[in-house]
């Protein structure tokens, strides 16, 4: 009781108790009218240590997100939180920092993911996760993948697939991701300044389909291979590629004219 009396005089904290009767420390600050929560303590001195350092953050314009220590009574995301809205005016609940057409996202003080200005809306409503290397969000309770929303298939391979431009993994800004197959079962090749694609299936290995001149023929020639093995009783769970850069009738057209390699066409199970 003596302990809950003395937090009470203590500037930005609050007693509370769980429903099994412990006592726990609320700190919280307001700053320009918003009231901001700050975290939950066990101790009231270290709830009001949190309410000072937010206090000092946000008063002194030369504290930075970089010079946060890992003693700290604050948390790293909360303190990208508070500098942001000190700086930008936006309070987002998640460690947003706003740049000029672009924003930071801190998973830590060293892993900073960059996003145009046009997915903030999206991350400032959604937490970025992190488990075994995979980036992803949590949607109406499933798991959305980053990597997915910019194009970036499940199974792809980095410098096969697709690439960052600039070589930074953590850069998720639309203009530095090329996708270079985009398709199941469809490789880009660049041979002597000539690009073209090869089409493979994996039924015991890989089978070459063909090699193509667009992208849409191999993706098409892919789904073709799919049926020719279907109707020869493969029960694989084949991926088909939807392909929406060309019409029905283009995608019959293309469909038919396509060729398959002997080798599937002969296929016997």
């Amino acid at each position: 009781m003596k302990a809950q009396k003395e937090a009470k005089h203590l500037p930005g904290v609050t007693p509370a108790t769980k429903k099994d009767h412990t006592v726990y420390y609320r700190s919280s600050i307001t700053f320009r009218g918003k009231h901001i929560s700050l975290g939950s303590f066990a101790d009231a001195q270290q709830a009001h240590m949190a309410y000072q350092e937010a206090s000092a953050i946000l008063a002194d314009p030369d504290a930075s997100i970089e010079k946060y220590h890992s003693s700290s009574p604050l948390s790293f995301e909360k303190r990208v939180c508070l500098i942001n809205y000190r700086d930008n005016g936006i309070y987002i609940a998640h460690p947003i920092y706003i740049r000029p057409k672009m924003f930071y996202y801190y998973l830590s003080p060293d892993e900073i993911l960059k996003f145009d200005v046009d997915d903030l809306f999206y991350y400032s409503s959604h937490k970025i996760m992190k488990r075994g290397g995979h980036l992803f969000v949590s949607d109406y309770g499933a798991q959305i993948s980053i990597s997915g929303r910019y194009g970036i298939k499940r199974y792809a391979i980095e410098g096969r697939d697709y690439r960052f431009k600039n070589g930074d993994p953590l850069d998720f800004r639309y203009s530095n991701i090329e996708i270079l197959n985009r398709y199941h079962g469809v490789r880009r090749q660049d041979k002597n300044n000539h690009i073209s694609y090869r089409a493979l299936i994996h039924i015991k290995g890989n089978y070459l389909i063909g090699t193509y001149q667009t992208e849409v023929e191999a993706a098409v020639a892919y789904n073709k291979a799919v049926d020719l093995l279907r109707q020869k009783g493969i029960q694989k769970n084949y991926a088909v590629n939807f392909i929406d850069s060309v019409s029905p009738s283009e995608y019959a057209k293309i469909y038919k004219q396509v060729k398959i390699s002997k080798r599937i066409m002969d296929y016997t199970p």
